[in-house]
């Protein structure tokens, strides 16, 4: 008998499970997830069940790793991302020494501050500090996206070279390398040495792309792996004779000197430009002449010298720009018979060597009749000469434009140089140097905005236009040799802003690399001292800046000259460079994804640019000195002339 309700209570009871009532038992919930994932559309599963897959891959490959990376941890410390670099002992790497400055205090992390200037390590000092390794590669990245590549346990970036292990050990013992004079001035040497090394070696991959794919001919186009012809005389090959003699290749100069004596003959049906053909022909040859004095480069210079003469045959014995070596006969352009005042001023000093080695007075007192109607000319602007000479009445035309760039350039660079070969005994070529020169700083010299570089620009019909050709960057050294040579002292500060200037061309472009023209910015509130535009923006492996920075290291023993070239090298060899041998000049300096290669290596970047940048990077004054030859504007040592007195 049950017992009676109680009132305060409801009573129920279930009899079964009735369809669809709920029911939280593990086999329901179950059937109820089945439901819903066979619910998804086709695609959706796909995705996830792709998702759920590669993650489960990824913990399988990554799982050891990070364990045992997890275990090697020491203290819970944070992973650094470089082992090699960062020992269990810390240390800071020691910061190079400045030139003349005792070494600075070694910054705290906190103090970090970021560079903006560009440039190689020995311009910027990066200490690796105690912080995350991150911290570093922004700074990094900072100062100019410098890359950091480890191998065998040997930093390397960007050409400057730390031994790891070296600099743990120094570490450890508690030393400094740069404590010691003795040790800086080891150091120094190596690092000499290294880019030497690296000069020649670009050299070689030069050589190696025109020796496969343009051998004999003018220049190589590395590309396309095939040449093009100017005077089909092989231009590059006789260019580049004395860089292979004074970077000590002799193994490549002994080739080209076969080609020479078996190949080269100027007895061809060419029309070849005088001016061009005087500078790397006449100038090559005479100049090896001299460092080999070997009699095969004396007799083709004699033959080429002779086979130039006829451009002299002309109303005003101002020279025509073209000659047919073979018959003999000159000529102007086709659309002129103007001559540019550059091309006929510049191709003195190898007429004037020629007459002195052959005792045949011809050839100098061609080049010499020049000179002398040049420096009697009505036209010039306070020493300034115009752009064209009339080869009919030899008077100046298009007149009331004034430049130290093309086509009137080299004109100054020779009245310094002529004077210098002869013994600095002809005044009237240094007064009309020195002349030229203040009319540089009275007419063509400003300064930009917002930092005030200085510059050189370009006059025309009275009005200032602040363009600067690159080649216009020849000046500052021109300026040091002749401070070296006695000139006024001023010459020498102005050749160093100018300097400053050139370098400034490279490094604010974004591949570190010179365009062809530049404009300066004047105005005030400008933002950037320097615009390009866009047809300017190609770069053709120029040598006027590193040619400079030649002169001003021989004559100031500043360091930061050679740096700077070494940044400059180091910029052609990343953007200029074919795998397959040889560089090539290219189109945009203001795109580094993709510069727009031009497919030609001029032979100037033999004769030239490497050529300079060897001299450069060596510290012995005595690699043809400059007390005892002079350059001709194409890169070829010609002695000074002994004194007859």
């Amino acid at each position: 008998m049950l017992p009676p309700s109680r009132q305060d209570y409801v009573s129920i009871s279930f009899t079964g499970q009735a369809s669809g009532s709920y029911n939280n038992g593990k086999q329901w919930r179950r059937q109820s997830c089945w439901r819903k994932w066979k619910q998804l559309p086709r695609l959706q599963r796909s995705l996830i069940l792709f998702i759920l897959v590669l993650l489960f891959i990824c913990g399988i490959v990554y799982y050891p790793t990070v364990s045992e990376h997890l275990r090697d941890l020491p203290d819970g410390r944070q992973d650094r991302g470089d082992n090699d670099l960062m020992p269990v002992v810390p240390h800071v790497l020691p910061k190079p020494v400045e030139q003349g400055r005792p070494p600075p205090e070694p910054e705290q992390p906190t103090q970090r501050k970021l560079s903006n200037k560009r440039g190689p390590p020995v311009l910027q000092n990066h200490l690796i500090k105690k912080g995350n390794a991150s911290d570093t590669a922004v700074e990094d990245k900072a100062a100019g996206s410098k890359k950091n590549v480890e191998e065998d346990g040997v930093i390397s970036w960007r050409g400057a070279v730390i031994d790891t292990e070296q600099a743990t050990e120094d570490s450890k013992n508690g030393k400094n390398k740069e404590d010691s004079p003795a040790n800086q001035e080891v150091k120094s040497e190596k690092e000499s040495a290294n880019r030497l090394e690296a000069v020649q070696q670009a050299f070689r991959h030069a050589w190696k792309g025109y020796k496969d794919f343009a051998w004999g001919h003018d220049e190589l186009r590395p590309i396309s792996k095939s040449y093009s012809e100017w005077f089909g005389l092989g231009l590059t090959l006789i260019d580049a004779l004395d860089t292979m003699w004074i970077l000590g290749l002799k193994e490549e100069f002994e080739e080209a000197r076969a080609w020479v004596a078996s190949e080269l003959t100027f007895n061809k049906n060419v029309d070849v430009n005088l001016f061009e053909s005087t500078i790397r022909i006449l100038g090559g040859l005479l100049s090896t002449y001299h460092l080999t004095e070997d009699p095969l480069f004396l007799d083709k210079a004699k033959d080429i010298g002779s086979r130039l003469m006829p451009a002299f045959n002309t109303p005003s014995k101002i020279p025509y720009s073209d000659v047919n070596i073979k018959k003999g006969i000159a000529h102007p352009p086709r659309w002129t018979s103007d001559s540019t005042v550059a091309e006929v001023t510049s191709i003195q000093l190898e007429f004037r060597e020629l007459s002195r080695l052959t005792q045949e007075p011809q050839y100098q007192a061609a080049v010499a009749e020049v000179m002398k109607q040049v420096h009697k000319l009505d036209g010039k602007l306070d020493g300034l000469v115009p752009m064209f000479i009339n080869t009919n009445n030899g008077q100046f035309t298009h007149q009331g434009i004034y430049t130290l760039g093309a086509r009137a350039d080299s004109y100054y660079e020779y009245l310094l140089k002529q004077w210098i070969q002869g013994g600095k005994k002809e005044d009237q070529l240094l007064e009309d140097y020195l002349q030229a020169i203040e009319g540089v700083k009275k007419n063509l010299l400003q300064k930009s905005s917002p930092n005030g570089l200085t510059f050189v620009g370009e006059v025309s019909h009275g009005q200032f236009s602040p363009k600067m050709d690159h080649l216009v960057c020849f000046l500052p050294g021109t300026l040091a040799l002749g401070a070296h040579n006695g000139l006024p002292a001023d010459h020498m500060d102005l050749a160093k802003q100018l300097m400053e200037t050139c370098y400034q061309m490279y490094v604010q472009m974004e591949t570190g690399l010179s365009p062809e023209i530049v404009h300066f910015n004047m105005h005030e509130g400008s933002t950037r001292d320097i615009d390009v535009k866009l047809a300017d923006r190609h770069n053709l492996l120029r040598p006027e800046t590193v040619e400079s920075l030649f002169y001003l290291y021989r004559f100031t023993e500043d360091h930061k000259y050679q740096d700077w070239g070494w940044e400059i090298f180091q910029n052609f060899n990343k953007y200029t460079k074919v795998s397959t041998g040889g560089y090539t000049s290219i189109n945009n300096v203001r795109d580094p994804d993709y510069p727009s290669p031009r497919d030609k290596m001029e032979s100037f970047f033999l004769g030239e640019t490497l050529k300079y940048l060897y001299l450069l990077f060596s510290d012995n004054p005595n690699i043809i000195s400059l007390d005892q030859y002079v350059f001709n504007t194409e890169a070829h040592p010609l002695p000074i002339w002994p004194s007859t007195v």
